[in-house]
């Protein structure tokens, strides 16, 4: 168990963080999905109110950097008409991944019905805007991309017709019809907020709780989980993928999760064109679905001019790093260009997922990374 002696201090669209290039700003977007007017409003605020840059976090939010004072209040007022913020009260609660071009390719079920539904629920509830902003609800067609990245709460697809819910990634035993497995999930973040209330405990995640997972279990059904765990499965493949109705999705890497002023400007041109979305993911890479095949080309060609890469054996889909000097006063290094270097020398410390990080706090590291941290001297390979 993790004690906290603090409440989660996450930052949001209105509870910005104070960095060191200036305000921070984290949108949530449930489920990944953005329409085309949103991918509009979100890149004219990158470009007019802070850095020009839109960040991908490893949870499918995304963040703007270097704010002014003034400025989160515009943001807001921006996201709001956008519909991308519902509700400031629930605005850091909602962390809602799912598993991508659900619908449109692979799965045994089309979740994105579900994330609309349980994003709904906890907005008209009052009592789950005090959900911690680390808490995380994983949405799963069946393929076990978003179940394997360990959320409090999940909905994992076992057939059509039938949804298993997950308790810190462990199978609650508990099922439900897809129409009403929101209503699980809802029931299981209350039960966690109980039972938080009920240990005294300012925890930010379900495992820190003394033995959260069981006890939220007997909460809502009398009683304990069996403890299974649904088999992970892995993001997204980069590259083009075909749909089950015969359109394409293209699916690009965003080097260090930073989607710069000319890859917005293409997808706000590109989904504006044809009236489509785009799906961000935890694995920082950008989706761009429903594409007629004689568009498939020219749109990857002017993502990858952009900065997009679409070569799954690309070094930069080892890499990934977190803010790093200038924006981070704790940081004892400029990561990200030190990452950028070794990537275009090929000399990247070690093969495989690394995580270039100024400090050890390692903020944003994936799981199953190999630390790649600054320290006085230069950096330290596979600190602990």
């Amino acid at each position: 168990m993790t004690t906290r002696d603090r409440s989660d201090a996450c930052p949001g669209a209105v509870q910005t963080h104070r960095a060191a290039d200036g305000q921070l700003a984290r949108v949530r977007v449930p489920g990944g999905l953005l329409s085309a007017a949103q991918v509009q409003v979100l890149a004219g605020s990158a470009v007019e109110l802070a850095d020009g840059a839109l960040e991908l976090t490893s949870r499918g939010n995304l963040q703007l950097r270097g704010l002014a004072p003034d400025a989160p209040a515009e943001l807001a007022r921006r996201l709001f008409g956008a519909g991308l913020l519902p509700s400031e009260a629930h605005e850091t609660a909602r962390n809602v991944v799912a598993s991508v071009l659900s619908g449109r390719s692979g799965g045994l079920l089309d979740v994105r019905p579900l994330v609309r539904a349980f994003d709904a629920g906890l907005v008209a509830d009052p009592a789950l805007a005090e959900l911690p902003g680390r808490f995380l609800v994983t949405v799963d067609d069946g393929r076990g991309d978003v179940t394997g990245l360990g959320g409090d709460v999940g909905l994992h697809a076992v057939a059509a017709d039938a949804v298993a819910l997950t308790l810190a990634g462990t199978d609650s035993g508990l099922r439900a019809a897809p129409a009403d497995a929101h209503t699980l999930a809802l029931d299981a973040a209350r039960a966690f907020l109980a039972e938080r209330t009920a240990q005294g405990s300012q925890a930010w995640r379900l495992a820190e709780l003394t033995d959260g997972v069981g006890a939220v279990a007997v909460r809502l059904a009398g009683h304990p989980v069996p403890g299974d765990r649904p088999a992970p499965g892995t993001g997204p493949v980069v590259g083009a993928t075909e749909q089950v109705d015969g359109l394409v999705a293209l699916v690009g890497l965003v080097p260090l999760g930073r989607l710069t002023a000319p890859a917005l400007d293409v997808l706000v041109q590109v989904t504006a064109a044809l009236g489509s979305e785009i799906q961000v993911t935890p694995w920082r890479s950008v989706v761009v679905p429903d594409l007629p095949d004689e568009f498939v080309d020219d749109v990857a060609t002017a993502l990858h001019h952009a900065g997009l890469v679409f070569d799954a054996a690309s070094p930069w889909a080892q890499v990934t790093a977190c803010a790093g000097l200038p924006g981070c006063a704790k940081s004892r290094a400029d990561v990200r260009a030190d990452a950028a270097h070794a990537v275009a020398t090929g000399t990247l410390p070690v093969a495989g997922p690394q995580h270039w990080a100024g400090c050890e706090r390692r903020c944003g590291r994936p799981a199953g990374s190999t630390d790649v941290l600054a320290v006085e001297d230069g950096y330290r390979i596979g600190a602990g």
